[in-house]
């Protein structure tokens, strides 16, 4: 087994403890209240710009050309997801211009930019692969009886459907390629998922 496949099945509670979270529950089903979702999009922008800058640290730290453009190629696609957020913020009322991350979005960023700035690229992958695998399992779990239609099926569409996935697979293999299965992996891959949960927390309880 593959040492990304290890992380993910070692973490497979706090995934299915996501997907079960009432917020993730209520895009599935289109009862979630636009409110809350429309406070979700605001932090993920913030969070998806941060994470565009950690693959672009991890880039320029990559030992060889072939991870440099793997970085690059998944850099690419957050500001594709971004304009996917920018959708969503017209749709919603959303400025994106104007949003102030909350607490558990600064967490969540400082430490992925922390271990972008801090850690080898291996590590890098590691921290930022949870958020990418998370949301591809969501995705095709909620669609998993087919794509519903509702206010949210696009978020559905978008994570369920097959042009996420290859991205997934590329940020697992820097994982594989760069990265050696150690305390630190490990705890930073747990870490990085429970930021996932809070996350969606954060976004239920306003």
């Amino acid at each position: 087994m593959s040492l990304s496949s290890e992380l993910w099945a070692a973490n497979q509670d706090l995934a299915q403890v996501c997907l079960e979270h009432p917020f993730v529950q209520g895009i599935g089903d289109g009862t979630l209240q636009s409110e809350k979702f429309a406070y979700y999009v605001g932090q993920d922008a913030f969070f998806l710009e941060a994470f565009a800058r950690a693959y672009s640290i991890a880039a320029a730290k990559a030992p060889n050309w072939q991870g440099f453009t793997i970085f690059h190629d998944l850099a690419s696609g957050v500001l594709e997801e971004l304009t996917l957020h920018e959708n969503y913020a017209d749709q919603w009322g959303v400025n994106l211009r104007e949003i102030e991350p909350g607490t558990v979005t600064r967490r969540y960023t400082d430490f992925l930019l922390a271990t972008a700035w801090t850690g080898d690229v291996g590590l890098t992958a590691a921290a930022m692969s949870p958020c990418m695998r998370l949301y591809a399992f969501l995705g095709t779990s909620l669609a998993v009886n087919g794509i519903p239609k509702h206010q949210y099926t696009g978020w559905i569409q978008t994570y369920g459907g097959t042009e996420f996935q290859p991205l997934t697979q590329k940020l697992e293999s820097l994982v594989d390629n760069y990265a050696a299965s150690s305390f630190s992996v490990r705890s930073t891959y747990r870490y990085a998922m429970s930021c996932e949960y809070d996350f969606f927390e954060a976004a239920w309880i306003i």
